[in-house]
């Protein structure tokens, strides 16, 4: 399987939109159009929209400025390298940036525009969805978010080069921003101009990714700090991937078929093809299932074609008591239950797949072709986000955020594909280390991991396998922490998992800045 074909298929990302508030229509948000400081004496930076509004979150009502256009980064010679989109929100009435913390967020891919975290959990409005996470008809609606982290910290939302309304300037060539290093070069330059624009390098500083996001944040942990000097407090990473080799099903990789075995089993127990004692509780079935990965299956994988069959018998049962799945299927594949076989098989009978994103979501089985994934595998939890992000994003830009642009805002595009890890080649890319890196230098730098039972993109145990195998000391080992959600790698789509995530960014954000004496 092709590295790019899997992380387009796996890494990103809840739904939809609402008419404005009746008082908003008649009158309109506070609107007013400023420039950019000036690049030179020659060229103008283009025009960002600025505009006024208030939310209510937890009760108190929220003044912030939102600001949406362009950055333009720059060469050394000054000439336009990329015109890079964002969306910043900033609270009124704060004097002292010391006090005001500050956040930059994205999303993953590679190919994915800031849209998901910002219109689904962390900005001040959200798509409409059902409170399980599925999607509404159209047209779809987005409506206040009061689950927003505006009331904790002023966020920027990143769309990196190519995604969204971001481009590449004219004349220069856009892959060389579609690559691990590209990538971390170019969002960290953006991270230190705005910073330094906006005279925020007194406030206290965090990262937010998601997916392949995570992968970014992790290695701009250690960039930032060698390439600008600039220290982070602390890192948020929504369903994580940090070391490629625990989701790369590949020959002679068995790492993923252990890993990804307690999310099958959430999976099969969540559609009731569990059975016994397995079926009647999620976390006794989820402790059993990683027992059997550490003690018995991964010893099994290791003997390969060794295996007595005596023992292999064993397994098989196991596996199929673990996953729902026939033990015909299960031999045949070795006892190596690949990710698309399992989406596509558990529920096969009933001309069904379940969702990779997020395997509580069905969906009917169209598997020839008519997907984005590989081989045409239809996610239906994927096609549940789409269409409502993509209206919602479009409509606010325009009507709520007062930007205009003929072009088409990239949700999830395939022009950054290929994706260069040229910086890896015949490695797996493993930003773990990177991470250790920065929590070494910066012993004060905290790291907080947010994890779906039911992602089946970025499972939880290889998030746990990875964070095991770091090898931090132990002085800044408590400075990792991990929680988890019943929902899937987009958690915040989960009504519940929602209020429970920001439950626990508040917390967080509480402890990291108190122990850096700023509240």
């Amino acid at each position: 399987m092709k590295i790019r074909h899997l992380l387009l298929a796996m890494f990103i990302f809840g739904l939809a939109l609402a008419p404005l508030r009746a008082e908003e229509e008649k009158t309109g948000p506070k609107t007013d159009k400023v420039p950019e400081k000036k690049a030179d004496e020659k060229e103008k930076d283009p025009v960002l929209s600025v505009t006024e509004h208030e939310i209510t979150i937890g009760g108190k009502v929220i003044k912030y400025r939102a600001t949406a256009g362009y950055l333009v980064l720059k060469d050394e010679k000054d000439k336009a390298r990329a015109n890079m989109f964002f969306v910043a929100y900033t609270k009124l009435g704060e004097s002292d940036p010391a006090r005001r913390p500050l956040t930059f967020s994205f999303n993953g891919g590679p190919g994915s525009a800031s849209v998901w975290l910002h219109l689904g959990a962390l900005g001040p409005k959200r798509v409409v969805m059902t409170d399980k996470g599925e999607s509404l008809p159209p047209p779809y609606k987005w409506v206040d978010n009061e689950y927003s982290w505006l009331d904790q910290t002023d966020l920027v939302f990143i769309d990196p080069v190519s995604t969204g309304y971001s481009r590449a300037a004219k004349g220069i060539e856009a892959k060389q921003f579609h690559g691990f290093t590209g990538d971390i070069e170019s969002v960290g330059e953006f991270i230190r101009l705005w910073t330094t624009r906006n005279a925020r390098w007194a406030s206290p500083k965090f990262l937010v990714g998601e997916s392949y996001g995570t992968t970014r944040a992790a290695g701009l942990s250690d960039y930032l700090q060698q390439k600008y000097d600039l220290y982070l407090n602390g890192i948020m990473l929504v369903s994580s991937i940090m070391n490629f080799q625990t989701a790369l099903f590949a020959p002679g990789n068995d790492l993923p078929y252990q890993l990804f075995l307690p999310t099958y089993t959430a999976a099969a127990w969540y559609h009731g093809k569990l059975k016994g004692d397995l079926a009647k509780d999620l976390p006794k079935a989820l402790a059993r299932a990683e027992q059997f990965v550490i003690k018995d299956y991964s010893l099994a994988l290791m003997q390969g074609d060794a295996l007595p069959a005596t023992e292999r018998s064993r397994i098989a049962k196991e596996l199929v008591a673990l996953t729902g799945l026939p033990e015909e299927y299960v031999l045949k594949q070795n006892l190596r239950i690949n990710i698309f076989g399992f989406v596509t098989e558990l529920k096969k009978d009933e001309n069904r797949n379940i969702g990779r994103l997020d395997s509580r979501i069905v969906g009917i089985a169209d598997n020839n072709g008519g997907g984005r994934g590989e081989g045409g595998f239809f996610d239906p939890s994927m096609e549940a986000i789409l269409g409502g992000y993509a209206a919602a994003m479009n409509d606010y830009a325009r009507r709520e955020l007062k930007y205009e642009s003929d072009l088409s805002y990239e949700l999830l595009t395939s022009r950054v594909q290929p994706w260069s890890y040229a910086n890896v080649e015949n490695q797996y890319l493993n930003v773990a280390e990177t991470l250790k890196r920065a929590m070494t230098k910066n012993t004060f730098l905290k790291v907080w991991i947010a994890n779906g039972y039911y992602d089946l993109a970025t499972p939880y145990f290889a998030t746990d396998y990875t964070v095991k195998h770091m090898g931090l000391d132990p002085a800044v080992r408590g400075n990792l922490t991990l929680t988890y959600y019943e929902a899937g790698h987009m958690m915040y789509i989960h009504r519940p998992s929602l209020a429970k995530l920001k439950a626990d960014a508040d917390a967080f954000l509480d402890a990291t800045l108190k122990s850096a004496n700023v509240r």
